[in-house]
């Protein structure tokens, strides 16, 4: 009867399992690649050019390092206070809002037949995937102030006599960005719900209503635990989107009126390409890089209670 030798067998799969592994680095190592060139470099040089008085004309040299006096700067500036709020303003405004009319919306149309249940997810996910320019293109028409449809809605209504100016007129100016960003966000987290409530458990759901469970009920106690993550990954993705807003800005108001829709991005935009101060926009970057990381790890703390993956 023939033996097994132990000693060369674990020398065997000890020499697999390490030809797995190199199998699977080479794999990866295209997109270990691309992240450390296009991610990583590019953080780390942005946090470096941040400690310089860098601008086109004093290239990062001994000379320029001014240490963090580009953060005591910008922690003194009364326009960034107002794009940090402006922002903050889209943010508390916008996650909210999105993820409950994306789970109200997606709640509606799970129980349809494939026929309209696509065709609704097809509607809401328009707006994410046409060009921002022609979506700013349609809302400047609407926001117009001679020949906009709010305008002649309002006034044939009755609500107003006389035109407003949307977007130049420093109260109602966030609040049309806001929504439109909010339109613009909508279709993402409704395909998602769609999916997560479709992979409710039926049969937890017929039980409940069995015993005389009330929708609100089964919705509370069986649905929303399960579309949790699905939840969380919405409000954390919404989160960085709203911080990270510029192209609404940059194409219907560029900061204005009197900085009333300037957003941290579009302020750091103006320091680099307008002012050509790459040291202080750098250094906005890294503020703004440091607020969404904290938001998002608040979010996950807070929204990952009994989470299960």
């Amino acid at each position: 009867m023939a033996h097994r030798n132990p000693g060369k067998a674990d020398g065997r799969s000890h020499a697999l399992r390490r030809h797995d592994n190199i199998v699977g680095y080479l794999f990866m190592l295209p997109a270990l690649l691309f992240f450390c060139c296009f991610i990583i470099i590019p953080m780390l040089t942005g946090f470096v050019t941040s400690l310089f008085d860098y601008t086109m004309k004093t290239p990062v040299s001994m000379e320029t390092f001014v240490g963090l006096r580009n953060y005591a700067e910008l922690f003194t500036t009364p326009t960034f206070y107002r794009a940090l709020l402006n922002t903050l303003l889209i943010v508390v405004v916008a996650v909210p809002t999105v993820t409950a009319f994306s789970l109200w919306v997606a709640s509606a149309i799970t129980p349809m037949h494939e026929a309209p249940r696509s065709f609704f997810r097809c509607v809401f996910y328009l707006p994410a995937v046409t060009g921002t320019v022609a979506v700013v293109v349609v809302w400047k028409w609407m926001f117009d102030a001679y020949n906009g449809i709010f305008n002649w809605a309002l006034k044939s209504l009755g609500v107003i006599d006389q035109n407003i100016m949307w977007l130049g007129d420093a109260r109602f100016a966030i609040w049309c960005i806001i929504l439109i960003l909010f339109t613009t966000s909508v279709g993402q987290p409704i395909v998602l719900y769609v999916a997560a409530l479709g992979n409710v458990d039926r049969s937890l759901v017929e039980a409940a209503e069995v015993d005389g469970a009330t929708k609100l009920q089964t919705f509370w106690k069986i649905k929303w635990p399960s579309v949790m993550p699905t939840t969380l990954y919405v409000a954390i993705i919404t989160t960085i989107n709203s911080f990270q807003c510029f192209a609404l800005i940059q194409l219907l108001t560029s900061g204005g009126p009197q900085h009333s829709t300037d957003t941290v991005m579009y302020y750091l935009y103006t320091n680099a390409f307008t002012l050509y101060r790459y040291g202080y926009a750098n250094a906005v970057g890294v503020v703004l890089a440091i607020i969404i990381a904290l938001f998002s790890v608040l979010q996950f703390k807070t929204m990952n209670t009994g989470v299960e993956y």
